[in-house]
């Protein structure tokens, strides 16, 4: 049996029984949780190895890719710009970034970015590797390319554009990287150990990603076609299409996750890494109502609202998006606590969200990647377990 180290409410014991089984069960290498509410932290547990050659073990500080889970750390960033009258929701990009024009992207707004809904969700031409980790190349790549359909017409997922626009925005308007805006608004006032752009003296401290080597399985109620396989099936059936292109244009996006260059680039949409504490705090503070970093009551329920759930024409399931937030569904694989949670899941695994019902910030970070693409079997058995937590 694992060792689980950490500390924790004595409430929590089913959760932390769960988490450890989790080792056996699914061959979980290495990993960690952390339940937080009201800034205090009710479970901050970890177990096992972050390494490939499974010598050195995991910490509580540990941080690791957890790939999109990051997503809804973008949105907050836009949040507080939104919230101090620097960016307003529903004008267009091209007002801030005089070169977000032309080709139909005159008129996406800044909502419709948030909300997946700008078109905006993959490069059209064929890109060479190293382009990703140059910012300033995405952004004239973004200049130059256009929408997939209509603009606020359709729902379809942006798995990197989504971070890179909302990163550019950011700059345009205050002159600042998005890695050192998020880390003065939200990282520094909360004490959260996330990154976007690791330090290259840091980088001999992150968990190294990995597929996990034995299948999950379904568990419970889940989103049909919710799953790597089915993904691949619509990435095949058109290689020049949106869905392809989204995920693999270029490869480095699929293959270089543990690289240096990958680590110290800024993909704010797929490369945030954070320890479970850190992204449990971040979701603390928006259960608790986001007081600490100046976010009013109103601006939090604009962006973490979600809008009814529709069909999504890149992941190809039924999706619900505030703004940058994924919004529960009555299916194990999409309910981040409760209906009234909101949150986002990460490729292979991990996942954060808040949950307004019982205040609880949660977050489970892993370094063996499943197959899923919402919430796996791993983390759907700990959620199962947080009603104890909850006076």
């Amino acid at each position: 049996m694992i060792e689980v180290h950490g500390h924790w409410q004595p409430e929590a014991e089913p959760l932390i029984a769960a988490f450890s089984d989790n080792f056996s069960r699914f061959a979980e290498e290495g990993a960690a949780l952390a339940v937080v509410r009201d800034n205090k932290v009710l479970v901050s547990a970890w177990a096992g190895t972050r390494d490939k050659g499974r010598t050195r073990a995991w910490a509580e500080d540990t941080c690791v890719n957890v790939f999109s889970a990051g997503k809804p750390l973008v949105a907050a960033l836009i949040m507080t710009l939104v919230e101090r009258g620097e960016i307003a929701l529903d004008k267009p990009i091209s007002a801030y970034w005089p070169a977000f024009t032309g080709k139909g992207k005159e008129h996406i707004s800044v909502r419709q970015v948030l909300a997946h809904r700008s078109g905006m969700s993959a490069f059209h031409p064929r890109l060479k590797d190293p382009v990703i980790f140059d910012a300033d190349s995405v952004s004239k790549l973004l200049e130059y390319d256009e929408p997939w359909w209509t603009p606020g017409s359709a729902q379809g997922y942006s798995p990197f554009l989504y971070g890179w626009i909302l990163a550019e925005l950011a700059k345009q308007v205050t002159g600042r990287t998005f890695s050192d805006l998020f880390k003065h608004y939200w990282a520094e006032p909360l004490s959260l150990n996330v990154h976007f752009g690791v330090p290259d003296a840091r980088q001999s401290e992150l968990a190294d990603v990995a597929p996990l080597k034995k299948p999950l399985g379904a568990m419970g109620s889940a989103s049909p076609g919710a799953n790597s396989a089915a993904l691949g099936q619509l990435m095949k059936a058109d290689p020049r299409g949106v869905i392809n292109r989204a995920f693999s244009n270029p490869q480095t996006l699929m293959n270089s996750t543990n690289s240096p260059q990958w680590r110290s680039a800024c993909i704010p949409a797929a490369n945030s890494h954070a320890s479970a504490l850190g992204l449990a705090r971040f979701y603390g503070e928006l259960a608790a109502g986001a007081k600490r970093v100046g976010v009013s009551a109103q601006t939090l329920a604009e962006f973490t609202q979600a809008r009814s759930a529709e069909p999504d024409k890149v992941l190809g399931v039924p999706l619900r998006f505030g703004l940058g937030f994924m919004g529960s569904r009555p299916v194990d694989d999409c309910l981040f606590g409760s209906l009234a949670g909101y949150g986002h899941p990460g490729a292979g695994g991990s996942v954060g969200f808040a949950d307004p019902e019982s205040g609880l910030g949660f977050a489970y970070v892993t370094a063996r990647l499943g197959q899923n693409l919402l919430i796996d079997a791993r983390a759907q058995r700990l959620i199962a377990q947080l009603a104890p937590l909850v006076s």
